[in-house]
């Protein structure tokens, strides 16, 4: 009986029941299997893979469908798709390159699409002027292609498109020198003064447009990292200048010999611990990007020199330094970081993050000692390298040379992606055009204008809670290369119907019986109404006390059980394709499809049981979960009568199941058959062995074929047994000692079925000879060693006598002459008041 309902509320159920009986099996059956369910709204539905909305007004059919371009016109179909626009896509800088008297010279990239014609300056002019205008030059090069695109991307839908990258010849290049001056680097201080100039000669092969500067470090100045002595702090070792924490003493230039005499002019100080404070150095070095004179369109490098490890943050706790590192610039007007003292040293993860946000290539040239620590350092910090540093940084030059090849040979794309939001894969073929595809975000071996196309792979994984953040930024960049892809992502995860600038979107709609919202065809209801066309009202409610929903049996539950639609508080269940197949119940929760189907027949057929509300209910004679075991023990008595299962098992589903005792398992179908028992196992087993491995007594070809004329063996790989047709395993070892099974069929008298194990199990064969000879070898060694071990022992025990011996004669302290205990027989007085006289 149902419950009352007001008559607005009746005449909707009515109307609905009548709607949903004149969309019949016939109008349903083409696409009623491949509704997408549950989506009751356009961004529910377009958020799932493959389903579209349709927005037609009265519209009878499931609105959230696989195929609605069947039964919805295409102007009212919702089905977003990935789109791709290019918003800034200039290409790729190309070489250019110019034949004078025969001999070949690099000069700057030009654009293709951005190309300005400029007078050549004259032979004689200086490396300054010609840097200057590289540096001009530079800000029109381009290395990554496209620069900047839209996407609108759909829920798990992927989208791919290529990024091209293309190393620029001539392109500036910044090296600052960050140099560990503690006393121990004395010596490379010394050489590093006079290579300054070769230095800058060797990177002039490579660009004419670069830029060398210097910076030196020790530590904080506090205990125990330094020696807080007044006299140790002017002067902590002889002729070391006070200690400091970070200098910047040459920004970023082209002139090569101020390098040398900056270098030269540096005086080394001294701390007491082994580790240094290079890490508060290396984040001033990178975070100062002025006063350090970083240019942007240029490849940074951060040459790192120390023979010692380093602090990280939490050391500075040691020293009463508790405030983390803010990663900010606190360098003075002269150049010194003020901060020294007041912040922590900052962790691996903080330099990483500067480091990628700066596009900056750090370098450890660090000595043999310390050479493993920072290559695992190296591995933590984005497009960072550790490279051996000579005891005296002799090697310096040809060690930046090597480090910037392999740095710019390569490039491994990154993004800022920083939740699972989105994915994205890369893929290339590097270098090997006519190659397969393969995933990879890295590619090596580069030169001079190899162009390297990545195909991204960029998919929605979720749509965020907040609508806010359906617009994100992603940017795709070449580690240490301040040059990146940027892409503008809008997320699909809402239809434009459901937004008031839409036509047909329309508050307190006559649609909605003035009760809620129309958008994309359906209403949504304000909060004292419900139904379909909001036609039910909560103070006519047919909800029991207690209840949240009348349509939904706990909150967790979908409405209706996803199977049908409330009307006011009432299911209306679907009906289905099949008209025998019904649901039913009040929340639509029951079925009489959905039981257990053995042998693809619902509840093992009409003559076993019938399927009720999920659950099979089986008729008089059978039972189990799908009416497929008969509810007697008739099948399990042996014919000629007693016990159940011959006394040797239980009865389960009308089939015997045989116990297992010491012996063995009992076997056949109703357990008669002993596991001991030999049956005709020794009868057919010389047969079996002469037919199907050609051994035993029968071995000979003659002897068999009179011997075994009553069945020919089947070879199988594994020998199994069907106890439903009363099959026997027999088991035995050979002569050779080799396992070979096979089974037997001898219900019908007039023939035997044989099937038997196509190859033995043999053991593997034992080399008798070899064991013995190795056991005497054993034997002899054993002894040849203990006899060995014994005269060494007893040499050693000699040579100890020996040396006591000899010890005890050094130290006698008698004549080897004389007797030590004769006595004179006389003895001699003197009077000592005797005067000689």
């Amino acid at each position: 009986m149902l419950p009352r309902a007001g008559p607005m509320a009746a005449g909707a159920l009515l109307l609905l029941v009548a709607l949903v009986a004149d969309t019949t099996f016939g109008q349903l059956s083409n696409y009623q299997l491949t509704t997408c369910p549950g989506k009751t709204t356009c961004s529910q539905c377009i958020q799932t893979t493959n389903c579209r909305w349709c927005t037609m007004p009265n519209f009878t059919h499931p609105r959230c469908h696989g195929q609605i371009e069947k039964y919805c016109p295409e102007e009212y179909t919702v089905d977003p798709s990935n789109t791709f626009q290019l918003v800034q896509g200039r290409e790729l800088t190309k070489p250019s390159r110019r034949v004078l008297e025969g001999q070949s010279e690099r000069e700057s990239y030009y654009s293709s699409s951005h190309y300005q014609s400029s007078s050549s300056s004259s032979s004689s002019s200086s490396f300054q002027q010609s840097s200057y205008e590289s540096e001009s030059a530079a800000g029109s090069i381009v290395q990554i292609s496209p620069q900047r695109v839209s996407l609108k991307l759909r829920l798990n839908e992927a989208f791919r498109f290529n990024v091209n990258y293309a190393q620029a010849e001539d392109y500036p290049v910044d090296l600052y020198y960050l140099m560990d001056l503690s006393k121990s680097m004395e010596d490379d201080k010394t050489i590093l003064s006079t290579l300054g100039a070769d230095l800058a000669s060797e990177m002039r092969k490579i660009t004419s447009n670069f830029k060398l500067g210097f910076g030196s470090f020790v530590d904080k100045v506090l205990m125990p990292y330094v020696s807080t002595v007044p006299k140790n702090l002017r002067e902590p070792c002889p002729g070391c200048v006070a200690p400091y924490g970070y200098h910047n003493l040459m920004p970023l230039s082209t002139d090569a010999n101020l390098f040398s005499q900056e270098v030269q002019r540096a005086n080394v100080s001294g701390n007491l611990d082994a580790p240094e404070g290079g890490f508060d150095a290396i984040m001033q070095a990178i975070v100062c990007r002025e006063q350090i004179g970083w240019r942007e369109k240029a490849r940074r490098l951060l040459l790192f020199s120390t023979d010692a490890g380093f602090h990280y943050a939490g050391d500075g706790k040691l020293g009463g330094v508790i405030t983390p590192n803010d990663g900010e610039c606190h360098l003075d007007h002269n150049g010194r970081y003020t901060h020294s003292t007041t912040q922590d040293y900052p962790s691996i993860s903080q330099i990483n993050l500067k480091v990628k946000q700066n596009a900056i290539n750090v370098i450890f040239a660090v000595t043999a000692e310390e050479l493993s620590v920072y290559e695992q350092l190296s591995r933590l910090v984005e497009g960072s390298s550790a490279a051996k540093l000579s005891n005296d940084s002799s090697n310096i030059v040809s060690l930046v040379r090597d480090q910037y090849n392999k740095i710019s040979s390569s490039v491994e794309m990154k993004d800022n992606r920083t939740d699972n939001v989105i994915d994205v894969k890369y893929y290339s073929r590097c270098r090997n055009t006519n190659g397969a595809l393969q995933q990879t975000n890295r590619c090596e071996g580069l030169k001079v204008g190899d162009v390297v196309t990545f195909e991204a792979h960029i998919t929605l994984l979720k749509c965020p809670t907040d609508p806010r953040d359906w617009q994100q930024v992603l940017q795709i960049y070449p580690v240490g290369i301040n040059e990146s892809l940027t892409v503008d992502i809008e997320m699909l995860c809402s239809c434009p119907c459901e937004h008031p600038s839409d036509p047909e979107y329309r508050e307190r709609a006559d649609e909605c019986s003035n009760a809620g919202t129309y958008k994309c065809g359906i209403c949504e209801c304000d909060g004292t109404y419900h139904g379909q066309r909001c036609e039910c009202s909560a103070m006519e409610s047919l909800l029991e006390p207690g209840m949240v929903d009348a349509c939904r049996m706990s909150n967790a539950s979908e409405e209706c059980s996803g199977r049908g639609q409330c009307v006011c508080g009432v299911c209306v269940c679907e009906r289905r394709p099949n008209p025998d197949e019904l649901i039913d119940g009040r929340y639509c929760e029951c079925d009489n499809f959905s039981c257990d189907r053995p042998g693809g027949l619902l509840c093992s057929g009409p003559d076993h049981g019938r399927c009720v509300c999920g659950q099979c209910e089986c008729r008089e004679g059978w039972t189990g979960p799908a009416c497929d075991c008969r509810a007697s023990n008739e099948t399990c008595m042996p014919p000629g009568g007693g016990e159940l299962c011959s006394g040797h098992g239980t009865c389960e589903c009308g089939t015997c199941r045989c116990t297992v005792t010491e012996d063995g398992r009992y076997t056949g179908r109703y357990c008669e058959k002993c596991p001991t028992c030999a049956g005709r196992c020794n009868e057919f087993k010389h047969c079996v062995q002469c037919q199907q491995y050609k051994t035993g007594p029968l071995a000979e070809a003659n002897e068999c074929a009179t011997n075994c004329t009553l069945f020919v063996p089947i070879p199988v790989e594994k020998v199994t047994i069907d106890e439903e047709r009363n099959d026997n395993k027999c088991t035995f070892f050979d002569e050779d000692d080799c396992r070979f099974e096979f089974s037997y069929n001898d219900s019908d008298q007039d023939k035997v079925v044989v099937t038997a194990q196509e190859n033995r199990e043999c053991p593997p064969k034992v080399f008798m000879l070899g064991i013995v000879l190795a056991v005497i070898a054993v034997v002899v060694l054993i002894g040849m060693a203990v006899l060995l071990l014994w005269k060494v022992l007893t040499s050693i025990h000699d040579r100890r006598e020996f040396a006591r011996f000899e010890k005890e004669r050094m130290m006698a302290k008698w004549d080897t002459g004389e007797n030590p205990i004769y006595k004179q027989a006389t003895t001699t007085f003197k009077n000592p008041t005797y005067a000689g006289k």
